[in-house]
């Protein structure tokens, strides 16, 4: 009987994890009591019965409940305590599924009107990764998003703090939402400020709007990642750029499929990229809604993808070189695959 590595085993970084989104759900309905938020019942009935909700974002209703039910999970992060948990039990996952480095992403002004404004709020994250790598030993960092739905003056703001706290944790700047709103050029000052103080530029695009969205982030934005770059399969040429100057995409199938983009996993591009030269970096986006955590995104690779093992150490390789990880770290992750590779692998489930 053919023997099958366990994807859980294969080490990995995670580059694509949004904050309120890493959420477990039991947390989320203990914070919801503990504070006495009252969730929409869809999200409630939903995460009582172990699932996740219906969603569907391919139109602006669509993302607008997406956005709502996000929200809602979101106004329960309230006190110190409710962040170091979340970061604590973010990095739990990832390591139980063999992740050995992990970039959160998170905007700190949705946190900042509970936490004491911008800057306390961004500590208070950044003190709860330190305290979890430490205790841990996880490789863990901090990717600071600008919202497109807020005005460009504000995520000028947001990377001039990011650069600040570079040497605290943060390694990244990004651009989320809704990328049918908010031109990429409008971000160009605020990701140039963040270029200049050292950090990796990795917005979203290329998800909810076409290969144009990809292009826009190369040329305004200079991106050295995709947050999700799925649709560049559309664009034989965007292919090849984005395989010529080795930009990583940060591609998360489960969340493509649960938010309509493609209607089944295997309608998700990842053999055209994959086949094309594009790194890929495989994530989880937000478990919280979604329903799947990161190594169930190298299973949908595998069970519907055709990938093989060896496929699948590429994608692992892939995920280790396009992060902001040191060299140590990296080299440990990538002798880490050649391990999983070599070995005998786990029976065949």
């Amino acid at each position: 009987m053919e023997r099958v590595r366990d994807v859980s085993e294969l080490p990995k970084a995670h580059l694509h994890l949004h904050f309120t989104g890493s959420m477990r759900p039991a947390t989320l309905l203990e914070l919801a009591d503990k504070h006495g938020v009252r969730l929409p019942e869809t999200l409630t009935e939903a995460l009582g019965r172990g699932e996740s909700p219906k969603l569907r974002a391919t139109d602006e209703r669509g993302w607008f409940r997406f956005q709502r039910l996000y929200d809602a999970a979101r106004s329960c992060l309230q006190e110190p305590e409710d962040i170091q948990r979340l970061v604590r039990e973010a990095a739990e996952e990832d390591l139980r599924d063999g992740s050995g480095w992990l970039e959160i992403q998170v905007d700190p002004t949705s946190y900042a009107p509970r936490l004491g404004g911008l800057i306390p709020a961004l500590e208070i994250i950044l003190d709860a990764v330190e305290t979890t790598v430490r205790d841990t030993g996880i490789g863990m960092r901090v990717l600071v998003a600008a919202n497109r739905m807020k005005h460009p003056l504000d995520a000028r703001t947001l990377a001039r703090l990011a650069v600040r706290y570079a040497d605290r944790g943060v390694v990244g700047f990004g651009l989320s939402n809704d990328e049918r709103r908010g031109m990429a050029r409008d971000f160009d000052r605020a990701f140039a400020i963040a270029r200049e103080g050292g950090l990796l530029s990795a917005p979203h695009g290329g998800e909810l709007t076409g290969p144009l969205s990809v292009r826009d982030c190369l040329d305004d934005l200079e991106a050295d990642r995709i947050g999700h770059g799925v649709r560049a399969a559309e664009d034989p040429r965007l292919l090849k750029r984005l395989a010529d100057r080795q930009v990583t995409c940060e591609v998360c199938p489960a969340s493509n499929v649960a938010l309509g983009v493609y209607e089944k996993p295997e309608d998700v591009p990842l053999r055209t990229l994959f086949e094309a030269g594009v790194p890929m970096a495989l994530g989880a986006d937000d478990p919280l809604l979604f329903g799947s955590r990161l190594a169930a995104q190298y299973e949908i690779a595998r069970d519907h993808h055709g990938f093989t093992d060896a496929e699948l150490a590429e994608l692992a390789r892939q995920s280790v070189r396009g992060s902001a990880a040191p060299e140590g770290v990296k080299g440990r992750l990538l002798a880490g695959v050649d391990d999983w590779l070599t070995g005998e692998g786990s029976p065949e489930r």
